[in-house]
């Protein structure tokens, strides 16, 4: 029972406890450089329960609730690992990503000094390089930073400081004996039904038609 004069607590969201409980979003360890990590796992994104105006503005309570405070104002970098992501499955769309970026407090945005994006696929590759400027800030396009593989990784981040789930593991060693799935050539175990943003913009499905 509360007891007087007490301040009433709101309990979380199913969005919040799923997302908790996914982990998709974990800030952990830090850098080589000193910075905190956001770790952020593509896969885990619930899309089919956060979706549309309804689904940004709970990711937006989410990440001021849980994440922003164990940030704080200190530098930091974004690990965003892209394996296995398949759409509607687990990618909400260009402009999802775009309005929860926008929307984000001034002193989080120029805290972010670097998102490395983890088995990006030749398609976001390609997308990114040919819309990402239009698409987004030139603060953000300017920070972010492609990785292949694991290993690359490791040359910006401290042994083990940061935990990535088995199937990341997994398919860095698929693309390591099979490199031509870098490039679209080939198709691998585990293969992702979509490599580029969903395509909920002009701009998107220009891209995919280029590409084809």
């Amino acid at each position: 029972m509360r007891s007087a004069g007490s301040i009433p607590t709101t309990s979380p969201s199913p969005s919040h406890e799923l997302l908790e409980k996914l982990e998709v979003f974990k800030v952990q360890g830090r850098d080589k450089r000193g910075r905190k990590i956001l770790r952020i796992i593509g896969k885990f994104f619930p899309a089919r329960v956060l979706t549309g105006t309804e689904g940004e503005e709970e990711l937006k309570r989410y990440l001021e609730r849980k994440i922003f405070p164990e940030i704080g104002k200190t530098p930091f970098c974004v690990v965003y690992v892209h394996t296995c992501v398949h759409r509607p499955d687990n990618f909400p769309g260009v402009s999802f990503l775009r309005s929860i970026y926008e929307s984000l407090p001034a002193a989080v945005r120029d805290g972010m000094e670097a998102v490395y994006f983890v088995h990006p696929g030749l398609q976001a590759r390609l997308f990114f390089a040919t819309f990402g400027r239009f698409l987004f800030s030139a603060g953000l396009y300017g920070k972010m930073r492609y990785v292949s593989r694991l290993e690359f990784l490791g040359e910006h981040m401290r042994k083990g400081e940061i935990e990535l789930p088995e199937f990341v593991r997994d398919h860095d060693e698929e693309l390591e004996r099979r490199p031509l799935m870098d490039y679209g050539l080939e198709i691998g175990h585990h293969h992702r039904d979509y490599d580029a943003p969903a395509m909920d913009s002009a701009a998107s499905m220009y891209s995919l038609r280029c590409i084809s």
